[in-house]
């Protein structure tokens, strides 16, 4: 494969992507691991922005495993990963018909016909990835949803001349997917404890569809299975089980729901026996302009990151007690 310069960096735009929160995600990592070979593993990988700053800034990683519950994702991963020269060329074949409609309408009757291909035609590997790629690329807000029946359904997104294929990226992604010989897995996020090393040290990040802030957000997951209060407590048990290993660190990211609503304290109830502390984050990807922007996010940890205060952003009011 041939080489490139470029930086490994998500080759897609998913939902809650970690892209401007990796300096704070990287300060708050375990100093258990500094200089130390481990295992990495994201069970909910998404768009992988954490995963390649892994990769890439921590050399010591002598295995990752990713998953994601996702099969169209996890096949572009594996397609990015086996068969990127291949991706290259069929997406950038793509990315010619598209610019040469000649109209917004005729775009948007391209793109309406690009997505029902993706929903109803069989596929192959390599063409499921090109059409989720170019969905992803042309529709509202890079969006991903699905409906009831499984099926894409995010509307036309109206980009004058998006960037359809970034080989470079497709490229670096591929170099660093191989030279991590990263693990890719569709299934349950549990599924990933059998990849663990039980012989030496393992940094796991839990990055699940977030809980809605209040309940006129309902977007709590980008498949038809919805990731509800139930789900999320039995993400709370999987993370106690992983607690009782040894040489198993974990961080996990989710919305600051007392932050909007002060009793709401879901996430300070669940997690009462962990680190929990706020970060601040950006949301781009919201239907509603006027709900984007600045906002409190919680990051919740089986151990004490350095310099750690439990203490919000604001009022530094502690947010719960150390029980470890």
């Amino acid at each position: 494969m041939k080489r490139t310069e470029a930086t490994a960096k998500p080759f897609i735009k998913w939902a809650g992507g970690k892209g401007q929160l990796l300096s704070q995600l990287d300060e708050h990592l375990p100093q258990q691991l500094d200089g130390r070979p481990f295992t990495y593993v994201e069970p909910f990988v998404g768009g992988g922005a954490m995963l390649f700053h892994m990769l890439k800034k921590h050399p010591e990683i002598r295995r990752a495993v990713i998953n994601d519950i996702n099969e169209y994702l996890v096949t572009a991963y594996r397609v990015i990963k086996e068969q990127p020269q291949e991706l290259i060329e069929r997406l950038s074949a793509l990315e010619r018909q598209y610019y040469a409609s000649d109209s917004e309408e005729a775009k948007k009757a391209f793109y309406l016909g690009a997505r029902e291909i993706f929903n109803e035609e069989k596929l192959d590997d390599i063409d499921r990835a090109k059409y989720l790629i170019f969905l992803n690329r042309t529709c509202f807000n890079g969006l991903y949803r699905e409906n009831a029946k499984g099926k894409f359904n995010v509307p036309f997104g109206r980009y004058l001349h998006p960037t359809i294929c970034n080989a470079e990226t497709i490229l670096a992604d591929s170099e660093a997917l191989n030279r991590a010989n990263v693990t890719i897995l569709n299934g349950d996020f549990s599924e990933t404890l059998n990849y663990l090393d039980e012989n030496g040290m393992n940094f796991v990040y839990f990055d699940p569809p977030y809980r809605p802030l209040n309940t006129t957000s309902s977007f709590n997951s980008y498949v038809k299975e919805e990731f509800n209060d139930k789900e999320q407590i039995r993400l709370r048990n999987f993370s106690q089980e992983l607690n009782g290993r040894l040489g198993v660190y974990w961080m996990l990211s989710n919305s600051d729901c007392s932050a909007k609503n002060p009793e709401d304290t879901f996430f300070e109830t669940i997690y009462n026996d962990f680190y929990i502390h706020r970060v601040f984050a950006s949301r781009a990807i919201n239907a509603n302009p006027t709900k984007r922007g600045k906002l409190t996010e919680l990051l919740i940890c089986n151990y004490m990151p350095e310099g750690y205060g439990l203490y919000a952003a604001e009022d530094r009011t502690p947010l719960n007690k150390i029980k470890k």
